[in-house]
């Protein structure tokens, strides 16, 4: 089950607020559903049976879209890692995808072939996982190409692929390091946790152990760990027990047993005495935290001790938010949360320091606010308020049966970590049972112990890296029994002697079946008393409904003298209606369940709801309330002010959108709607100056109900929603003012192919983006060109990838991209790549670009894959409530018919290799681009100096 969202956020140490986050507005006092009736409404049945060789199946049937989800969860992740070969699991799993003995070609390939979604792998502490959604049709394809990796891989692994994936890993570890607070995931559990401890030291590993592993060891790993005694199969969507019996026995079943892997004793450690350091990094203001190790998920207290964490600094209502955000300013932002892993888990406090006080201030405040509420604990309402927001968020989860937090997924974990598939049943229970006084006891149990104290300061980091991330000592450890992988008292078989051991064909990849083709649901429209119109369409898997208030202004509004206009009104307007302020907000929508936000893109602003079905009439209330009546309190702009300043200092260090900063105002002209930076965040100069006026001006001008469309989906018919959207929106009328205007008349600049070079000392990595306007529109048919693109660099198959990351290993990953805005669009690539191949990967784009656009055109292969794979992964593609809103979205934004997605399989098919080479040789180029290259200069200048293009020193637009 998915833990608390934001304790996710602390650990992903999220830089930035997005420019608008929950957002909630007063409406009449509605009384909720229960947390009882919520929790009841979570349930994913499922049947199991385990083969003779220990392979644990678990099977949940759901026939609502032609598709399966196939996970695979390995008992074996970084804690498993003896000294020495850490990062091996990591390794290890991005081997599995480079073929094997019977497939040995790369193991997207026959995946995209048949339309898969969600085709990825993913290491952690406590285990290894690899996943795909299939088309009903493809599952004994998913399965051979699973079963063929579990039973017969060696033959497949040699050196050449041991490099390139080492090389590719460590390319990974250099991204990831290169961010602001990129080394904080070394902080944390290298302070946490003793010297060996198994959650020491980091997933990723270290560069010194990466680059020991050999093909022995690799091959060791593979044989000591990957048995099917030590996996979790689960199969979620269109099947059932009796299919997915026969096909798993035919894949799996003559796979050998392995060993019995052992896993290492891991306690939960308590510091002796509190810890305290201080580092340097590239970030926008000193951010201060306090971290504990907490017990791990299977414990009783892991729940209450995740309640406590939302209470505290996880609601949008949360005490450190109300205490250091609103009331006394003293923090442009908080948080807390729990994050629990199988034998520990850690849990984070912290504050960004508002630039101007005195960072001992705010540690002290913030101390005294964790101390008052140990003290004093969570109230019954708070605890409703964090349940009930928690439940939205799992309810709208089962509509998904796989990715990353599918059912499947569910299922997986609770097998695998608990021994009971239905294992989210016990945290919900213990989730709606939890007492202030229960959640109180455990918070002062585990909080009052000492804590590691990290201070995060501006300033040039000392240390990189590349010699973190390993574990700090060797030393042998006692193992513990393993689990059992079944569980007859929770209904599961186990190991089945009544099937013998089937030899299947692995001659040939198996055919793909009848694939169904997409049915998307039918649109339906109406219009509210004042125009508004009202697009439906009905999903009823589960009790949620999903809604969009879509209104034509985006970025794209912002006058050119004030950028960032709009991320500050959007920020503001989250702080309180007329008739409510902020806090008292927040507190009913978290009642609700519901999740209310406002956010933009370059074309549109959209006022976005989730509400659960029985509460859907009071959560429009507060949508509404939202929309049409902030209170733009003076005396709270000066807090989003800073809140914004911040997170536009902190875009500032980041390579990625230091590289757009640059490009898109050259490409487009700084006077052009498109010709700003992209993230809406604006200029520190503009939202320095900003005014409530100029605030409340814009939003007459653009949020307006003759400038507005709803979209609604879900678990209801369009009769009852606009009746409860009329007597929410009906009587919205228009202000007398003009409504705004985008001017895309203005003309975009000739381009001037060149280099502009950000200098960016100590960067591990370089960010390089080149880009062109496109002279095709959003709504122009451009299909040919966007197949063309996925062929060059759109997608992981495609050349410009496998060139630098499964040829090269000079990146993680790189990708070329078509922008998706109504008017023209860009076409830009962008590649992360190790700093000393900055001028051989641009050597390299440009070789393959003009390979393509000349006599190395499109294949015949590539065709089929790229035809194969847009038509057989659209009924994936639409199988939640939120895809399909998407793709009503789009279907009205572009014009569309709305048969648009059911027709597209033709227009796929209908394609030839002249068409797709014809487009892109009219649209794509590299004698015209321009270039943005964020690194070391010292490093990196010398490389483009031989490029033969001319090299500028950039500044980010600001």
């Amino acid at each position: 089950m998915p833990r608390f969202p934001r304790a996710a956020l602390v650990l992903a140490l999220s830089t930035s607020l997005v420019a608008a986050g929950p957002a909630l507005a007063k409406a009449k006092e509605a009384k909720p559903a229960p947390v009882a009736d919520l929790v009841k409404a979570v349930d994913i049945p499922y049947q199991s049976f385990t083969l003779d060789n220990g392979l644990r199946v678990i099977v949940h049937e759901d026939r609502k879209a032609p598709v399966v989800a196939v996970s695979v969860w390995y008992r074996v992740g970084s804690k498993h890692e003896p000294a020495g070969k850490t990062g091996f699991a990591h390794l290890f799993e991005h081997l599995m995808f480079n073929g094997s003995e019977n497939a040995p070609g790369d193991f997207f390939e026959p995946l995209q072939q048949v339309g898969a979604t969600d085709s990825n792998g993913t290491t952690s502490f406590d285990r290894t996982n690899y996943f795909e959604t299939v088309p009903t049709g493809a599952l004994d394809r998913a399965l051979f190409l699973e079963s063929d990796r579990m039973g017969h891989l060696l033959g497949a692994v040699t050196q050449e692929k041991l490099d390139n994936q080492r090389g590719v890993v460590q390319n990974e570890k250099r991204q990831g390091d290169n961010n602001p607070y990129g080394l904080l995931r070394y902080e944390i559990f290298e302070n946490l946790f003793p010297k060996g401890h198994p959650y020491h030291h980091s997933t990723i590993g270290s560069m010194a152990d990466l680059n020991s592993a050999s093909l022995a060891d690799v091959k060791k790993w593979f044989t000591d760990n990957y048995g099917p005694n030590n996996a979790v199969l689960v199969l979620a969507g269109d099947v059932d027990v009796a299919t997915a019996k026969a096909k798993v026995q035919e894949w799996f079943g003559d796979i050998a047993r392995g060993p019995e892997v052992k896993a290492p004793p891991a306690s939960v450690p308590t510091l002796p005495a509190p810890l305290a350091k201080e580092v340097k990094d590239l970030v926008p203001t000193t951010r201060i935290y306090r971290m504990w190790a907490i017990p791990g998920l299977n414990d009783a207290e892991a729940v209450p001790l995740q309640m406590a964490a939302a209470v505290l600094g996880g609601l949008s209502s949360s005490r450190l938010d109300n205490a250091m955000v609103r009331k006394d300013p003293v923090a442009v932002s908080v948080g807390a949360g729990a994050q629990t892993f199988e034998d520990a888990g850690i849990l984070i406090v912290q504050a960004d320091v508002k630039p101007g006080v005195d960072p001992k201030v705010v540690g002290d405040k913030l101390d005294a606010e964790i101390a008052k509420f140990l003290a004093t604990g969570p109230t019954a309402d708070e605890l409703q308020r964090a349940a009930a927001s928690y439940l939205g968020g799992t309810i709208s989860g089962l509509e998904s049966v796989g990715g990353f937090g599918g059912k499947a997924v569910t299922l997986a974990e609770g097998a695998l970590y608990s021994n009971d598939p239905a294992y989210y049943k016990v945290e919900l229970d213990r989730l709606a049972k939890a007492t202030p006084e229960q959640t109180a006891a455990v918070a002062r149990k585990w909080m009052s112990r000492p804590a590691f104290s990290l201070t995060y300061t501006p300033g040039e980091r000392t240390e990189g890296g590349e010699n973190r991330g390993g574990a700090v000592t060797a030393g042998k450890v006692s193992a513990v029994a393993p689990d059992r992988y079944w569980n007859p008292e929770l209904g599961d078989v186990g190991p089945d002697t009544g099937m013998g051991t089937a030899v299947a064909d692995r001659s040939q990849l198996p055919a793909v079946a009848d694939l169904k083709a997409l049915d998307f649901p039918a649109i339906e429209r109406a219009k509210l008393r004042n125009g508004i119109e009202v697009v439906f369409a009905r999903r009823a898997t589960v009790p949620t409904v999903q809604v969009a208030v879509s209104l034509d202004a985006g970025y794209a509004a912002d006058p050119r003298s004030a950028l960032g206009t709009q991320s500050l009104m959007l920020s503001l307007m989250d702080e309180g209606t007329t008739s409510r302020d902020s806090i008292a907000f927040a507190e009913a929508k978290e009642r609700l369940g519901a999740q209310i936000d406002g956010s933009a893109t370059a074309d549109e602003t959209v006022f976005s709801l989730f509400a659960l079905k029985p509460n859907l009439s009071a959560s429009l209330g507060l949508l509404a309330d939202y929309i049409r009546n902030p209170a733009f309190d003076a005396r709270e702009l000066d807090r989003v002010r800073a809140q914004q300043l911040n997170r536009l200092k902190a875009e500032l260090n980041n390579p990625n959108a230091i590289a757009s900063r640059v490009l898109m105002p050259v490409l487009y002209g700084a006077d052009h709607p498109y010709g700003i930076p992209p993230s809406g965040l604006g200029t520190t100069a503009a939202v320095t100056a900003a005014t409530r006026d100029q605030l409340a001006a814009f939003h007459s001008a653009w949020i307006r109900p003759d400038n507005a469309r709803i979209f609604v989906v879900g678990d209801t018919t369009l009769k009852e929603v606009t009746k409860q959207l009329d007597a929410a929106f009906g009587n919205w009328k228009a202000p007398a003012s003009a409504k705004g205007t985008k001017h895309f008349e203005t003309p975009v600049p000739t381009p001037k192919p060149r280099i502009l070079l950000f200098d960016r000392p100590k960067s591990p990595q370089s960010v390089i983006m080149a880009g062109k306007v496109l002279t095709v529109k959003g709504s122009d048919e451009i299909e040919p060109l966007r197949a063309a693109n996925d062929i060059f660099g759109g997608n992981f198959l495609s050349r410009f990838n496998m060139n630098l990351r499964e040829t090269k290993g000079w990146s993680y990953g790189v990708r070329s991209r078509i922008s998706n805005d109504s008017d023209r669009l860009t076409w830009v690539a962008i590649a992360p790549v190790q700093a000393d191949r900055t001028g051989d990967s641009i050597r390299e784009f440009q070789s393959d670009t003009q390979a393509y656009l000349g006599n190395e055109g499109t294949t015949k292969e590539e065709l089929e894959r790229t035809v194969n794979g847009s038509v057989r992964e659209l009924p994936g593609s639409f199988e939640t409530s939120g895809d399909v809103l998407g793709g009503i979205r789009q279907i009205v934004k572009f014009q569309r018919p709305d048969d648009y997605y059911e027709k597209l399989p033709a227009t796929y098919e209908a394609m030839t290799t002249a068409e797709i080479d014809a487009a892109a040789r009219k649209a794509l180029s590299t004698g015209d681009l321009v270039y943005v290259v964020v690194g070391d200069a010292a490093v990196v200048k010398p490389q483009l100096d031989g490029l033969g293009l001319p090299v500028e020193i950039a500044t980010p637009a600001n």
